[in-house]
């Protein structure tokens, strides 16, 4: 059963990361913001590649694989 407080998390920073972005594109600041979003979408991959990688060893445990 997938954890919904990592969904959650991955809301939270998507949000976080979409205001700071905002203000500070309004600050005319488009550099600093594009930095930003880049982390913010490098938080979030790795995340998900964990918890690919959690799937994959319970389907290697399920099916008795290595």
């Amino acid at each position: 059963m997938i954890d919904l407080t990592v969904i959650f998390k991955l809301a939270a920073v998507g949000i976080i990361i979409t205001i700071v972005c905002q203000v500070l594109k309004k600050s005319d600041r488009d550099d600093v913001a594009t930095v930003v979003s880049i982390v913010g979408l490098v938080i979030a991959l790795t995340v998900a590649v964990t918890m690919i990688g959690d799937l994959f060893e319970k389907v290697q445990e399920i099916f008795g694989v290595f």
